[in-house]
Protein backbone atom coordinates (compact mmCIF):
# COMPACT_ATOMS: atom_id res chain seq x y z
CA UNK A 1 0.00 0.00 0.00
CA UNK A 2 1.31 3.43 -0.95
CA UNK A 3 2.06 5.73 1.97
CA UNK A 4 2.39 9.05 0.17
CA UNK A 5 0.03 10.85 -2.16
CA UNK A 6 0.88 13.26 -4.94
CA UNK A 7 -1.90 15.31 -6.50
CA UNK A 8 -1.12 17.05 -9.79
CA UNK A 9 -2.89 20.31 -10.63
CA UNK A 10 -2.62 22.44 -13.75
CA UNK A 11 -2.12 26.15 -13.13
CA UNK A 12 -2.10 29.12 -15.47
CA UNK A 13 0.53 31.18 -13.65
CA UNK A 14 2.99 29.19 -11.50
CA UNK A 15 4.47 32.23 -9.75
CA UNK A 16 0.99 33.47 -8.82
CA UNK A 17 0.06 30.02 -7.48
CA UNK A 18 3.26 29.79 -5.44
CA UNK A 19 2.64 33.25 -3.98
CA UNK A 20 -0.97 32.32 -3.12
CA UNK A 21 -0.12 29.06 -1.36
CA UNK A 22 2.90 30.61 0.38
CA UNK A 23 0.50 33.11 1.98
CA UNK A 24 -1.46 30.11 3.29
CA UNK A 25 1.67 28.77 4.98
CA UNK A 26 2.63 26.01 2.54
CA UNK A 27 6.24 25.40 1.56
CA UNK A 28 7.79 23.97 -1.59
CA UNK A 29 10.49 21.42 -2.32
CA UNK A 30 13.17 23.20 -4.38
CA UNK A 31 14.41 19.85 -5.75
CA UNK A 32 11.17 19.54 -7.71
CA UNK A 33 10.75 23.17 -8.68
CA UNK A 34 11.57 24.85 -11.97
CA UNK A 35 9.81 27.32 -14.28
CA UNK A 36 7.13 24.74 -15.18
CA UNK A 37 6.40 22.98 -11.87
CA UNK A 38 6.75 22.95 -8.12
CA UNK A 39 6.10 20.44 -5.37
CA UNK A 40 3.95 21.95 -2.62
CA UNK A 41 4.39 20.19 0.71
CA UNK A 42 1.08 19.58 2.46
CA UNK A 43 2.43 17.09 5.02
CA UNK A 44 5.05 14.36 5.29
CA UNK A 45 2.72 12.12 3.29
CA UNK A 46 0.88 14.52 0.96
CA UNK A 47 2.16 16.74 -1.84
CA UNK A 48 0.59 18.82 -4.59
CA UNK A 49 2.47 19.19 -7.83
CA UNK A 50 1.53 22.54 -9.38
CA UNK A 51 2.27 22.30 -13.09
CA UNK A 52 1.83 24.99 -15.72
CA UNK A 53 -0.88 23.83 -18.09
CA UNK A 54 1.50 23.03 -20.95
CA UNK A 55 3.60 20.81 -18.66
CA UNK A 56 0.51 19.16 -17.16
CA UNK A 57 -0.64 18.25 -20.68
CA UNK A 58 2.53 16.13 -21.06
CA UNK A 59 0.92 13.64 -18.64
CA UNK A 60 -2.50 13.21 -20.21
CA UNK A 61 -4.13 12.68 -23.59
CA UNK A 62 -7.37 14.24 -22.34
CA UNK A 63 -8.41 17.86 -22.57
CA UNK A 64 -7.97 19.88 -19.41
CA UNK A 65 -11.08 20.82 -17.48
CA UNK A 66 -11.57 24.51 -16.85
CA UNK A 67 -11.70 24.68 -13.04
CA UNK A 68 -13.52 28.01 -13.29
CA UNK A 69 -16.54 26.23 -14.80
CA UNK A 70 -16.04 22.51 -14.07
CA UNK A 71 -15.07 20.62 -10.93
CA UNK A 72 -12.45 18.00 -11.70
CA UNK A 73 -11.64 17.28 -8.07
CA UNK A 74 -12.26 18.54 -4.56
CA UNK A 75 -9.06 18.83 -2.55
CA UNK A 76 -9.47 18.60 1.20
CA UNK A 77 -7.01 19.34 3.98
CA UNK A 78 -7.61 18.77 7.66
CA UNK A 79 -6.61 21.05 10.50
CA UNK A 80 -6.15 20.59 14.23
CA UNK A 81 -8.99 22.92 15.29
CA UNK A 82 -12.06 24.87 14.22
CA UNK A 83 -10.03 28.05 14.60
CA UNK A 84 -7.38 26.70 12.22
CA UNK A 85 -10.12 26.05 9.63
CA UNK A 86 -11.13 29.71 9.82
CA UNK A 87 -7.52 30.91 9.78
CA UNK A 88 -6.67 28.96 6.63
CA UNK A 89 -9.92 29.79 4.82
CA UNK A 90 -9.63 33.47 5.73
CA UNK A 91 -5.99 33.49 4.60
CA UNK A 92 -7.04 31.96 1.27
CA UNK A 93 -9.71 34.60 0.74
CA UNK A 94 -7.30 37.37 1.76
CA UNK A 95 -4.63 36.04 -0.62
CA UNK A 96 -6.86 36.15 -3.69
CA UNK A 97 -8.95 33.00 -3.40
CA UNK A 98 -12.71 33.17 -3.79
CA UNK A 99 -15.50 31.76 -1.63
CA UNK A 100 -16.83 28.37 -2.73
CA UNK A 101 -19.54 26.75 -0.60
CA UNK A 102 -21.28 27.80 2.60
CA UNK A 103 -19.49 26.73 5.79
CA UNK A 104 -20.62 23.39 7.18
CA UNK A 105 -20.98 22.91 10.91
CA UNK A 106 -22.15 19.60 12.32
CA UNK A 107 -20.80 20.29 15.79
CA UNK A 108 -18.30 17.41 15.72
CA UNK A 109 -17.16 18.42 12.21
CA UNK A 110 -16.59 21.88 10.78
CA UNK A 111 -15.43 22.98 7.37
CA UNK A 112 -15.12 25.83 4.91
CA UNK A 113 -14.14 25.92 1.28
CA UNK A 114 -12.53 28.23 -1.24
CA UNK A 115 -11.43 28.33 -4.86
CA UNK A 116 -7.74 28.97 -5.49
CA UNK A 117 -6.79 31.56 -8.16
CA UNK A 118 -7.10 28.90 -10.89
CA UNK A 119 -10.56 27.87 -9.67
CA UNK A 120 -9.61 24.56 -8.02
CA UNK A 121 -11.99 23.75 -5.14
CA UNK A 122 -10.32 23.29 -1.73
CA UNK A 123 -12.03 22.24 1.49
CA UNK A 124 -10.57 22.89 4.93
CA UNK A 125 -12.03 20.70 7.65
CA UNK A 126 -11.74 19.76 11.30
CA UNK A 127 -13.28 16.79 13.07
CA UNK A 128 -13.42 16.39 16.84
CA UNK A 129 -11.08 13.49 17.68
CA UNK A 130 -13.43 12.31 20.45
CA UNK A 131 -16.22 11.93 17.86
CA UNK A 132 -13.98 9.60 15.86
CA UNK A 133 -13.21 7.59 18.99
CA UNK A 134 -16.92 7.34 19.84
CA UNK A 135 -17.68 6.05 16.32
CA UNK A 136 -14.92 3.43 16.64
CA UNK A 137 -16.27 2.29 20.03
CA UNK A 138 -19.82 2.07 18.69
CA UNK A 139 -18.63 0.04 15.70
CA UNK A 140 -16.71 -2.35 17.97
CA UNK A 141 -19.80 -3.05 20.11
Amino acid sequence: MATKIFVNLPVKDLKKSIAFFTKLGFTFNPQFTDETATCMIVSDEAFVMLLVESRFKDFTKKELADPATHTEAILAVSTESREAVDELADAALGAGGSPANDPMDYGFMYGRSFNDPDGHLWEVMWMDPSAIEQQELAAAE
